[in-house]
């Protein structure tokens, strides 16, 4: 079982390229788990405990502002990364993550994730440096959605083609 569990790790970008050795001090903090389709993985403000990686099915982030409707973020698939803010250790959720079908997971705790990196440094910069490169795509992405609901400023125009400076 941890054999077919490190073969199946480094099928995914953000164990990809680690050495034996960095990926036998990961296993024991990996956990397989699942979710049900339309359940949620965390709901945003949520203690944010668990870095997900997406093994089968798919997510989607949902982001909803204080005064503003539900906006999503993104759909995630297999090999993307859900619930960064663990990682990073932020104390909540930003968003909320959903499953739009039966999914499967690798499941690893923000915590120990955490002390992994600090206690070898080394792979610590690996994870990171793939965890960021996984973040960017996903900001760039959130990003460009938010430039299109400004620019067209719910009329499908820019805010200069309506007069607005």
């Amino acid at each position: 079982m941890v054999q077919m569990l490190a073969q199946d790790l480094v099928r995914f970008s953000i164990f990809r390229n680690l050495s034996a050795g960095q990926i036998s001090q990961i296993l024991p903090l990996v956990d397989l788990c699942s979710g049900a389709q339309d359940s949620y993985l965390f709901e945003q403000g949520d203690p944010a405990e668990y870095l997900y990686v997406t093994v089968k099915g798919e997510v989607e982030i949902r982001y909803k502002a204080y005064d503003g409707p539900v906006m999503v973020v993104t759909r995630v698939k297999p090999g993307g990364i859900v619930g960064w803010s663990a990682a990073l250790g932020r104390s909540n959720y930003t968003s909320g993550a959903v499953c739009l079908e039966d999914s499967q997971f690798f499941r690893i705790c923000g915590g120990s994730l955490r002390r992994l990196c600090a206690e070898d440094p080394d792979t610590g910069e690996a994870l990171m440096e793939r965890l960021a490169s996984a973040v960017a795509d996903r900001e760039s992405y959130k990003h460009s959605q938010v430039v299109t609901m400004l620019t067209q400023n719910g009329t499908g125009r820019k805010p200069s083609e309506e007069g607005e400076r």
